[in-house]
């Protein structure tokens, strides 16, 4: 766990789901402010998040979506959209994560929770903490900016 700020620190647990492994993906809808959202799992954990015409919408999900409702993570993450976007800062740990994608954007996706709320951050700063947690001297911010950009639960 690192701080890329000095600031508050959290614990974001991510799972990590093997991509040729096969799911059972369900999904259900929950408007938002922003619009339209679609809640995407495996059954025990948030795989997805996805805005209505979102660039990169289902992500990494290669089967076919089965809409169910009423599943513990979804009502949780209701929960927790409900807190946020009345102000409230919950925190990603709350939530069972588990986003689709390889272990670089795994990693990517840990440090993105450990942004402090009301904080930003620059690609070269991802990349540059990404490069001192793998000992790596230097890291591609463009490759970084690239995991950024397919993070399927970017609200989160």
């Amino acid at each position: 766990m690192i701080s890329l700020t000095g600031g508050l620190r959290c614990r974001c647990e991510i799972h990590l789901i093997d991509q040729k492994e096969e799911l059972d993906v369900l999904f259900c809808g929950l408007p938002i402010p922003l619009g339209m959202l679609t809640l995407g799992s495996d059954g025990e954990h948030l795989i997805g998040l996805w805005l209505e015409g979102q660039k990169y919408f289902g992500g990494a999900v290669r089967e076919a979506l089965e809409e169910r409702d009423g599943l513990p993570v979804f009502d949780a993450a209701r929960d927790w959209l409900a807190r946020y976007f009345a102000g409230e800062k919950p925190m990603p740990s709350e939530l069972p994560l588990c986003p689709i994608g390889g272990e670089f954007r795994q990693r990517v996706w840990r440090l993105l929770c450990q942004i402090p709320y009301g904080e930003t951050t620059t690609y070269g700063a991802l990349a540059r903490a990404l490069a001192a947690q793998m000992g790596r001297p230097s890291m591609s911010s463009q490759a970084v900016g690239g995991a950024v950009g397919h993070n399927p639960i970017s609200i989160i």
